[in-house]
């Protein structure tokens, strides 16, 4: 699988250094290649006719700032040009790049809020602070960036939105909201956090030359998943449907046997060669007739499911909880499964809801497993949080206390492991928060199991592939909106 690796702020500056020592490239060649990749993102995106407005701040953060004015400049972009000064120091860098923008053109100094312009331009180019910011912004950085976050202006952000801090929580903090955020190399944690949404716009990484061989040596637990397709599984011309695992599906009770039918298609259409989906009486001919392609086992009672299958043996991995109740029957059959063994198995929906109504039950769930919860359902397993950051520690914290895979859904689906190593998820749209999502992911990480894919390994591709096939149903729709059965059409 590709990934990006997600640095500290500590990691990024020496990051920066070593490229400059052992490219070896100048500091001021750096910022200048750097600016020049912005410039490009800049003019392809913006014609002729776009003005901006630069604020720049007085370290380099703020140099790359009047590098971009430069740049805009010396190509017939409109520009107007603004250097905070609140302290009188800046940036040896900083400084240089003031004097070749002065040599083609002048920019103001703002000292004080009488100094602040009234932006008529089209688009506003934040290049105040960066992402080396240590405490929440006060003063004259604070009334300037709100006087842009009022112009209501198109907003681009260089490498962070000025006030937002990379790596810790910003909750307080008066940050720029920008529309788009361009980032240098990788991806900043923050950018992963629904907290942050509003100061983090449409974000894009660019790539400006930093030392791979640096970021292949530093060490992370957080990571960005670009792409899935290193880890398929290749296939034989002379495969049949055992080659390609049977899988377990326990889902279903009497009014939500649609969480069991979408899983069990999921299931199938992600590649699995055998699916058994073992349901309730009543959900008998619902299955045989809505995915024929499916075996069914039938539950000993008519609307829940209250006993587990036969011949477990049988099965590569298993899968339980869409819609499958959680009352006391069902509560003790789950329970007797989790003492089967440690085939692999993916724990969903009411099985999250036996799990947090009986916590006890934590102690049985197998290494083999994976969880997916939404943020609610984690919420019930391991209790409240303060905010994003605190939320992602308590999730390294439940997988490396249970040894267990979880993938927190959402925007940017969280997928931890057992080490404690977070890996966000790249693919997918708002259009998937509808009824029958989770379980659609739930089928398709059951399949990757009964093939054989590790726990971790299964999550990453079935999340990644999962909004790959969102994006999909997203493109074929007129309206933004589409059903979760739909999904399964693209996976």
């Amino acid at each position: 699988m590709a990934e990006l690796k997600i640095l500290s702020v500590e990691q990024i500056r020496s990051l920066d250094a070593y490229t400059i020592q052992h490219e070896p490239i100048s500091s001021i060649d750096l910022m200048e290649r750097a600016s020049r990749i912005v410039f490009n993102w800049l003019s392809s995106k913006y014609n002729a006719d776009t003005t901006f407005s630069v604020f720049c701040g007085q370290g380099n953060n703020g140099g790359d700032g009047l590098v971009i004015a430069r740049l805009l400049h010396k190509h017939g972009y409109k520009t107007d040009c603004y250097v905070l000064n609140k302290s009188g120091t800046f940036s040896t860098d900083n400084l240089t790049n003031q004097e070749r923008l002065l040599a083609i053109k002048p920019f103001q100094v703002i000292t004080s809020i009488a100094d602040f312009p009234e932006i008529k331009t089209t688009v506003v180019i934040d290049a105040i602070l960066g992402s080396g910011l240590t405490r929440p912004v006060s003063g004259l950085e604070e009334a300037l960036i709100q006087h842009i976050n009022h112009s209501e202006k198109e907003v681009v952000s260089i490498d962070i939105a000025s006030g937002l801090f990379a790596d810790k929580k910003s909750i307080g903090n008066v940050a720029i909201k920008p529309t788009h955020t361009l980032t240098f190399q990788m991806p900043k944690l923050a950018f992963l956090l629904p907290e942050n949404e509003a100061f983090t716009g449409d974000w894009k990484v660019l790539d400006i030359g930093l030392s791979t061989e640096f970021v292949q040596q530093s060490t992370t637990s957080y990571y960005y998943t670009t792409s899935v397709t290193e880890n398929h599984k290749k296939t034989s011309k002379f495969s049949h449907k055992g080659t390609y695992g049977h899988a377990l599906l326990i889902a279903g009770s009497y009014g939500k046997m649609g969480a069991a039918l979408l899983s069990s298609r999921a299931c199938m259409k992600s590649g699995v060669g055998l699916l058994t989906t073992h349901i309730p009486k009543c959900g008998y001919q619902i299955m045989q007739i809505g995915l024929p392609e499916a075996m069914a086992s039938v539950d000993e009672e008519e609307a829940f499911f209250a006993t587990i299958p036969k011949e477990l043996d049988r099965y590569t991995a298993l899968g339980i909880g869409p819609g499958i109740g959680t009352g006391p029957k069902s509560i003790s059959a789950f329970s007797a499964l989790l003492k089967t063994g440690d085939k692999p198995m993916v724990i969903d929906a009411d099985g999250l809801n036996i799990l947090s109504q009986n916590k006890e039950l934590l102690k049985l769930l197998p290494q083999t497993c994976v969880l997916t919860p939404h943020l609610g359902e984690f919420k019930r397993l391991v209790g409240t949080w303060s905010d994003d950051f605190e939320r992602l520690q308590m999730l390294r914290e439940f997988c490396q206390t249970h040894k267990v895979v979880t993938i927190l859904k959402g925007a940017h689906t969280a997928i931890c492991d057992k080490e404690g190593n977070v890996f966000f998820n790249s693919t997918g749209n708002p259009g998937m928060a509808t009824a029958g999502s989770g379980d659609v992911l739930t089928g398709i990480v059951l399949s990757y199991l009964a093939q054989g894919y590790s726990g971790i390994n299964a999550a990453r591709k079935a999340v990644f592939n999962h909004g790959v096939a969102g994006d999909n149903a997203l493109f074929h729709t007129k309206n933004g909106r589409f059903l979760a059965g739909e999904i399964i059409d693209f996976v």
